[in-house]
Parts: C-alpha cells; structure tokens; sequence
C-alpha cells in the first residue's frame, strides 16, 4: 500500500498539499487555542467537492484523523489540529454559485465568507441576517458546523435556521447532495441537520442553499437605561407587542460591562451616565421609510412615560446608532481592559437570567473575594456573555470554569449558546445534556465515521 504522502501527492496539485515542517504556522491556530508545531501531519486545500472526497477517502483507507478548517475563528478549539492528523482548509472553495431571487436564496461553497455573503445578496437588493464580528474573516461553512448565532437570532434565528440546502462529504469520501431552493421539503430525514453544529465530527461541509430576506430599507437603533432586569423584561415585552416582527436586536449590558468599557477604552463614548442598573441596545428592521422611524420613536417613548426605563437615547444617524454598537461589540477588546480572565458564552432561560446572574456574582465572590466580572449579551434569546477574573495575573481556570457550569446547569441553562463545545467544552458537555442524549450522539457518530476519524476529540 503506498503511503498517505504518496497518495496525497499523486491526488492534489503540488499548491494543494503541505506535507509535515511545509505547513504553514497559521494553520495550527485558532482564536482560542494553538497547537504545537508539527502536530498535523499534512495540509490540503481542496478546490472542489470531489477533492475533499477523494481525500477522505484516502484518509479512511488509512485511518488517518482529519481536521476541517474553515476561516479558524472558532471560539471552542473545534479546528485545533490533533496529532498525526491531516487538515483540510476549504479556503480554496470559495465559489458563490447563484442568486436566486425567485427563491430568495443564495448558493455557496464552504469557504466563502460570511461578509461576502451579505455583500452579494445586498447587489441583489436582498439581505443575509447571520452576522457576527469576524463577518470577513468566518466561513460560511464554519458557521453552519458551529450553528452560530449572533446579533439577530431574535429575529431570524441561529445559523441552522437559514439553511435550505447543503452538500456534506462522509468520513469514507460518501457525498451527500441536496442542495433545496425550496422552504418546504418534508421528503424524509432532515439529513442537512445532522451536519450543522456538528462541528465537523459528522461530515465535512462543501456547498450550501441559504435563505435570502428583503433588504430591510430602515434601520432604527437606540440605547436604553433601566434600573433592573425585571426592567428589562419589561421592555422586552413592550417592544416585541408594539415593535413586531421589525424588532431584530434586543442586547445587554450590565454596568459591571458598560461601564469598563466606556471608561477603559478612548475611543468608545457614553451615550448614556453610569450608575443605571441595566443598558439595553435595540434595534428595529423595516421597509416603510415614511413611518418607521416615528413609530419607532414612539414605543420608545411610551416606555419612557410609564417608566419601564429611566433614559433613552434614539440615533439620529448611522454614525449615531455606529457608536451605540462599538459599545456593545467591545468585548473584543477585552484584552486592553480586562486582561486576563475567563470567558464563557452561556444560555439561561431569558425570565431567569437576572436572578441567575446575581447568585452566581454570590458565588464567584464567596469562594474568590476580589472577584471582578462582566455580564452582557443577547438577553432577547437568552444568551449571556460573562466574563471572569479572581486574581491578578493567570486565572485558576478550570476552577472557575467549574464553578460557573455548575451554575448553568443548576438553573437549566446551555453550557455552550453559539461558539460551540469543541475541545475547550467537551468536559462539560454532560452539564447540559443527558447521558441518554450523549449515548445517541455518540451512536451517530460512529454510525456516520465508524473510524473516527473525523475532527477526533472534538464535542464528544
């Protein structure tokens, strides 16, 4: 049988392969983690379909590991290479197949960027709502392994969500294609489901249908400061009757978040004084120019007249409602403010976060006294970013990481609301699913990559 090497090299076009000391450092990284050098074994850049195949199925017929890469801006280690392990970026696939208007849907490769994505559906007056900020930099087909979130679930949902259609290649080089133009489908399994969130452990993702939505022709935004979170349940509840389907972003941040980084970072200004107990970023998304913006003023205002908050302020420009987000979007900048600490991206049932968010500061302090945290994030669909420091210098993480999934699952919440569990939550996973539920993931798993060798170690 001749080598993996030989195989690889026979197959793939020499710009295609990276064999051992050749691979370049990049790959070895993520945002969170880094592998030694040396750990993989080989690179591949396969530039369609039938190459990711074919490698696969060299990969299975030697029992070889392999890594998806994507745009390596994951927030769990879920393309951290592994030892021995051949990686397969799909930067190279990065084809945008078709727009199609009739079906509001855009087709595209895995390695095509989120930001392009956007940008091609808003050429054609249309509009893709996944948004997070490394929007150029993240792959469409990372985002679907991942099932990321961002500003807009509230609104149109996680990345699974946008899905119609997808092409996925198993562990032996099987190729699954359905690419759907159509919302409804009822024709079996679910198939393209097993693959998204699956963090490549399943399949690795090559092309995809995603939904398209009208451009929105209004964009409304304000800041609003209230005195509790019971506060903001409040103004959840009266901008989701009076706002409607237009509401398409309602973020958090307690003081605790706010007020560091307004005060830490020059750049960023205070739209509104310290000292409130709850700031609230909203956003609404429409198609009626001649009324939005009064009507959204409107429901602001009778928030303020009955008191569900304290302050508010509108933008009057997108330079206006830019600097409202810069606060918002701060956290990666972390580093300049708040530095080091320990960060986890959490859900809690939205009734409860507040309650939840008081015990656990309790907890943190009782067994760290100089405990100093952060809480901000997506209250609308019950995600919460929190940040953790105990101690100047390095943090005890696994202590505190401890601690804090303990919390979640205490109050029924997700260790992991949209980055993932890759390598850096597998050992918590058991905190917010069942061992019947890991059973059946892991009879899937060896179902679909009886060798495991896809993305080993990673989720499960």
């Amino acid at each position: 049988m001749k080598s993996l090497e030989t195989e690889l090299g026979e197959r793939f076009a020499a710009n295609a392969v990276f064999l051992g000391s050749d691979i370049p450092e990049r790959y070895f990284s993520d945002w969170m983690t880094t592998a030694p050098a040396g750990t993989a074994r080989a690179l591949v850049r396969p530039s369609s379909t039938e190459e990711v195949s074919a490698l696969l199925k060299i990969c299975h017929a030697h029992g070889v590991p392999v890594v998806p890469q994507g745009g390596r801006t994951g927030l769990a280690g879920g393309a951290q290479p592994v030892q021995g392990c051949v990686l397969i970026s799909l930067e190279k696939m990065d084809r945008i197949e078709a727009v199609d208007a009739a079906s509001s849907t855009i087709s595209v490769e895995s390695g095509v960027t989120m930001g392009r994505v956007q940008r091609m559906a808003k050429e054609h007056g249309l509009f893709y709502p996944l948004d997070l900020g490394g929007r150029d930099s993240c792959t469409v087909g990372g985002n679907l392994s991942t099932n990321a979130g961002g500003n807009r679930v509230l609104r149109y949902g996680m990345a699974r969500d946008l899905v119609l259609g997808l092409e996925a290649v198993l562990a032996d080089g099987t190729v699954l294609s359905h690419m759907n133009l159509m919302l409804k489908d009822n024709t079996g399994y679910d198939l393209k489901q097993l693959f998204v969130g699956s963090e490549g452990t399943l399949g690795v993702i090559t092309k995809v249908v995603l939904k398209l939505f009208p451009e929105p022709r209004t964009t409304n935004t304000a800041l609003c400061a209230l005195k509790d979170y019971d506060g903001v349940l409040k103004l959840l509840g009266h901008v989701r009757r009076n706002l409607g389907a237009n509401l398409s972003a309602f973020e958090m941040m307690w003081p605790d978040f706010y007020e560091r980084m307004t005060s830490g970072l020059a750049h960023l200004t205070t739209p509104l004084p310290h000292g409130h107990g709850a700031y609230v970023l909203i956003e609404s998304q429409g198609t009626s120019p001649d009324t939005d913006k009064d009507h959204f003023e409107r429901v602001l205002g009778a928030a303020l007249e009955e008191g569900v908050v304290d302050d508010v302020v509108v933008a009057q420009s997108e330079t206006d409602a830019l600097r409202f987000w810069a606060v918002r979007d701060s956290s990666g900048e972390f580093r300049a403010v708040f530095w080091p600490h320990v960060g986890f991206d959490v859900s809690i049932p939205t009734g409860e976060i507040g309650r939840f968010v008081e015990s656990l500061k309790e907890t943190l302090k009782a067994k760290w006294s100089g405990t100093q945290t952060v809480f901000f994030g997506h209250a609308g669909d019950s995600n919460v970013h929190i940040g953790v420091k105990v101690t100047e210098g390095e943090q005890p993480e696994e202590e505190i990481e401890q601690v804090v999934y303990k919390a979640v699952s205490e109050w029924r919440g997700s260790v992991s609301a949209e980055h993932g569990i890759g390598t850096l939550k597998r050992a918590f996973l058991h905190y917010s699913r069942t061992p019947a539920e890991i059973a059946t993931m892991r009879l899937l798993k060896s179902a679909l990559d009886p060798k495991g060798i896809l993305n080993p170690g990673k989720v499960l």
